[in-house]
């Protein structure tokens, strides 16, 4: 029995490190609903954790981090749904672009007397 208690959190460590992982993209793909129902999932086992005898520490250290990422992923979808607008992304210019020349004075030749 006492396997279980190391090898079940073990495995479990998967979600919080999917979630750390996923804190580098875009909050533009973020489920808010996955990512609420992954809150009441770790909040719930954390309970169950130290309810359990003997306690499990190590799957409540699993999933308190799992519930600190799911928070912050929470916080970063919510702040780019409903925080300050953006402007849109634009397309880049590749770099081998040319630009077009312009027969403009510089302000050098402005400079200059003639």
């Amino acid at each position: 029995m006492a396997a279980l208690h190391f090898w079940g959190p073990i495995a479990n460590w998967g979600l919080p490190l999917a979630a750390i992982a996923d804190l580098k993209k875009d909050p533009e793909i973020i489920s808010p609903k996955m990512t609420v129902a992954l809150c009441f999932y770790s909040m719930l086992f954390m309970r169950f954790a130290v309810q359990v005898k003997p306690k499990n520490r190590l799957l409540f250290a699993c999933h308190f981090a799992n519930e600190c990422a799911q928070l912050v992923q929470l916080a970063r979808f919510l702040n780019y749904k409903y925080g300050t607008p953006q402007p849109m992304k634009q397309y880049q210019v590749p770099s081998t672009a040319s630009i077009p020349k312009t027969n403009t004075p510089t302000s050098a030749q402005l400079a200059r007397p003639t």
